[in-house]
């Protein structure tokens, strides 16, 4: 689980990291002092909670908490305060879970927890392609929760039976999106080039011709080659040879 914590206070944020170094699963991939450079973390880093501080200058939590439930997969927030007052309040925003301050351990375990089941908003982009102002990403869920998959990260797609199992720069994710889904929203920068195979543009490096039997593309990053079939093979060698 990917956490950015927000606080105003540098010591807070400083005690909540230190405790959730010592779970495993957990990453904290950014921290905030106040709620617009809040938003912007948790938009660059893709965040799938968030600890978040009520009081804060300019921008306060609850204010965060709204502005991030507009995306097309908003985070999990767990509200993080002194004042027991907002506990309302927080219910009204879908929070996750509310913490209040001195955080201890045992709650701060707990609140994880419950945030790494997915919210409905979440579960509807599961096996999809998640589309908006933003990155692209392709998501699935996994054993250990939600994964997602920068389109720029994609190597490639190749599709067996029910599943298609995506390529990317870190590893494999299997996924039940069929590739004609997956072309079509994923738009010109990846090509079809079999019936199971579709494409990462960017990473084509070249392409071999094997006789009457076919031909295949060469890949950066990826060790075996991509096999390509005869109805195929205009279109790609038109595109490598631009």
């Amino acid at each position: 689980m990917r956490i950015v914590i927000v606080d105003d206070e540098p010591l807070a944020r400083e005690r909540l990291r230190r405790m959730i170094d010592a779970f495993p699963g957990y990453d904290v991939v950014g921290e905030a002092g106040d709620g617009s450079s809040a938003v912007h973390c948790v938009n660059e880093t893709a965040a799938d909670t968030v600890l978040l501080d009520v009081h804060m200058p300019g921008m306060d939590g609850l204010q965060v908490a709204r502005e991030l439930a507009e995306a097309d997969v908003p985070p999990a927030v767990i509200f993080v305060t002194a004042h027991s007052e907002h506990a309302l309040s927080a219910h009204n925003n879908h929070a996750a879970g509310y913490l209040l301050k001195p955080v201890r351990r045992d709650d701060l375990a707990a609140a994880l927890a419950r945030a790494r089941q997915p919210s409905r908003a979440q579960l509807a982009a599961l096996d999809g392609v998640v589309t908006g102002d933003g990155p692209t990403y392709v998501s699935a869920r996994t054993r250990d929760g939600i994964e997602r998959v920068a389109a720029s990260d994609i190597l490639y797609f190749w599709a067996d039976q029910k599943y298609t199992t995506v390529y990317h720069m870190q590893g494999e994710l299997l996924i039940e999106q069929s590739l004609l889904a997956l072309e079509q929203a994923l738009g010109a920068a990846f090509v079809r080039v079999h019936r199971k195979a579709l494409v990462a543009k960017r990473h084509i490096t070249g392409l071999r011709l094997d006789g009457e039997d076919g031909a295949t593309l060469t890949l950066r990053h990826v060790r075996d080659p991509v096999p390509v079939s005869r109805r195929r093979l205009a279109e790609v060698r038109a595109l490598i040879e631009r």
